[in-house]
């Protein structure tokens, strides 16, 4: 299994409601192939570097997870078929790459335990 770290956009026009379930729809897509997800940041609602269909914002999703390499295009599918997303971007992790992400959850959990 490989480590992966996709990062969506979906559509600004969504309640909080909607976008909680597109993120739900494909952590499930991910964990019915078997992945293991390590982590999940929801970034918000920012501005993007070019409008895409005549938007200029949108919520950027970002997913950490491991899983077999076959799992990643029907995750890609997914994305495709579903209006909700802009733009999406997958790419595996390298060593350093992974050891990195891992530093940063780790970082990111220490500082959530002193507030």
């Amino acid at each position: 299994m490989n480590q992966y770290e996709t990062v969506f956009i979906l559509t600004p026009v969504l309640s909080d409601d909607q976008m909680k379930e597109a993120v739900e729809k494909f952590k499930k897509v991910l964990t019915d192939g078997g992945a293991e997800i390590l982590n999940e940041e929801l970034w918000g609602l920012k501005k993007l570097a070019y409008p895409i269909d005549k938007k200029s914002t949108g919520f950027y999703v970002m997913v950490e997870f491991k899983a077999d390499p076959t799992l990643i295009s029907k995750l890609e599918v997914n994305y495709r078929r579903d209006e909700r997303v802009l733009r999406y971007l997958t790419v595996k992790n390298e060593k350093y790459a992974a050891e990195y992400a891992e530093k940063r959850r780790n970082k990111k959990a220490n500082a959530n335990k002193e507030d």
